[in-house]
């Protein structure tokens, strides 16, 4: 019975290494040294132990994988925490404060500029056609703010760029013009200074 937990704990270590090195990137930095230095000296223990088989011997294996298990824990963290600072690589400025974001929100906060882009020019060539200009801001769409958003993005930052984008395809559209988009295909763009323009973002 005891040689068969003691084989259990060792294969469990087993996979919980191979399983931590598919996950983490064996970097030289400090955490990944601690352990690898634990790791060494429960292997020594362990040996130790394989070649003894006494009680002291055991123990002393066992507290040397919980120390290497610690300091696998605190690498992962560190690992983690290190890819989090990573991703949040994007800063942007409104009303002169700065925000941070990754890639992925970064995409859909210039797909909101463009999405109120396309919306408002459709709007205000209906507006026209019809011969009724309301302005933009009585628009429900304008208002809402949300035509194709999602939740990864603060609901107030999309809002934000989807109006910005939707007063300027709103006067497009109403005047029958292209000064802020252009057309591409069936499909309508802003134009990527003007995109710029609004939503100033840089790799931090």
């Amino acid at each position: 019975m005891r040689r068969r937990r003691i084989k259990n704990v060792i294969l469990a270590a087993g996979i919980g290494i191979l399983w931590a090195a598919g996950m983490v990137n064996a970097q030289s930095n400090r955490e990944y040294r601690d352990w690898q230095q634990a790791q060494r000296q429960a292997e020594i223990q362990r040996q130790q132990y394989m070649m003894t088989r006494s009680a002291r011997d055991y123990r002393e294996w066992q507290r040397a994988q919980l120390e290497a298990q610690r300091e696998l824990r605190d690498y992962q963290m560190n690992a983690r925490d290190d890819r989090r600072d990573m991703n949040r690589q994007y800063r942007y400025y409104r009303s002169g404060r700065a925000y941070y974001t990754d890639n992925r929100g970064a995409e859909l906060l210039r797909q909101a500029v463009n999405n109120g882009y396309q919306q408002g020019y459709r709007e205000g060539q209906t507006a026209r056609r019809y011969g009724r200009n309301s302005g933009y801001y009585n628009s429900g769409s304008y208002r809402s703010g949300t035509y194709g958003y999602q939740s990864y993005v603060d609901q107030n930052q999309y809002q934000y760029y989807f109006q910005q984008g939707f007063q300027r395809g709103y006067e497009d559209g109403f005047n029958a013009q292209m000064r802020y988009g252009y057309r591409s295909g069936s499909g309508l763009n802003i134009l990527g200074n003007i995109l710029n323009t609004i939503f100033n973002v840089t790799n931090n």
